[in-house]
């Protein structure tokens, strides 16, 4: 047999995570200690936080990909679940294993670069109205997850996969950064939360803001998931179900 066992599965679950959230969140802090606070997020700083995080998934796509999936998002997990590509058994699992691994990547962020702007790393919408933000990261989340179906659907060109989701994420990023900082993935926002406040720095979290991000990113993954799948299914597809 050469499929991976469950527990190689959850490990690259939580490293690629843990990859994604180093790499992605730690990109945050990284600039503002070169730029300063004045413009931490300038189009050019919001160009190179981007580029992190599209960099980084490309990366854990083709790493991590052929042990389980690389899903590192309870949004894709759900949707690939919703779709009936993924087992609901297997769900509690991953999402385990993708906050614990946002989690630690966020303390290798403290141990690499301190903890003097941990809390830049922690997405919030800050004026914004809940229900503005609710959608940005709804549709953010939902673009990412389309996406994700679109390139692993057995009609979709071969070997682009990787690089056409690290795109997807770098051009959602853009857009819907300013109004809520992107997370468009419920570990990659409660990793960091985690982190701050194991570390005495509650302060830099809005408590009343998880429940928004949690619920817009999981529906918007739902949503892509099975959108996808109406708008692309076709008559072989029916007589396989």
């Amino acid at each position: 047999m050469d499929d991976n066992k469950t527990w190689q599965k959850l490990a690259a679950e939580l490293l690629g995570t843990a990859f994604l959230v180093f790499i992605g969140a730690g990109s945050v802090p990284a600039t503002l200690q070169l730029n300063g606070t004045a413009t931490p997020f300038s189009m050019d700083s919001l160009v190179d936080i981007s580029w992190a995080f599209a960099l980084i998934v490309v990366v854990t796509v083709y790493v991590f990909g052929y042990i389980g999936g690389n899903h590192i998002n309870p949004a894709v997990t759900v949707g690939l679940a919703a779709r009936g590509f993924f087992p609901w058994k297997d769900v509690p699992g991953y999402l385990i294993a993708q906050v614990v691994g946002a989690t630690l990547g966020a303390f290798a962020i403290v141990g690499v670069l301190g903890d003097a702007n941990i809390g830049s790393t922690i997405t919030g919408y800050g004026d914004h109205s809940v229900l503005q933000a609710g959608f940005a990261e709804f549709i953010g989340t939902f673009l990412l997850v389309f996406t994700v179906f679109g390139v692993i659907h057995r009609k979709a060109v071969g070997g682009w996969f990787g690089l056409v989701i690290g795109f997807v994420v770098f051009a959602v990023i853009l857009v819907v950064g300013p109004t809520t900082g992107a997370a468009i993935n419920p570990a990659r926002y409660l990793g960091p939360i985690i982190v701050n406040v194991a570390l005495g720095h509650g302060a830099n979290v809005h408590p009343e803001q998880i429940l928004t991000y949690i619920i817009a990113d999981i529906l918007g993954g739902v949503a892509g998931a099975l959108l996808h799948g109406i708008i692309a299914k076709t008559d072989a597809d029916a007589k396989a179900a």
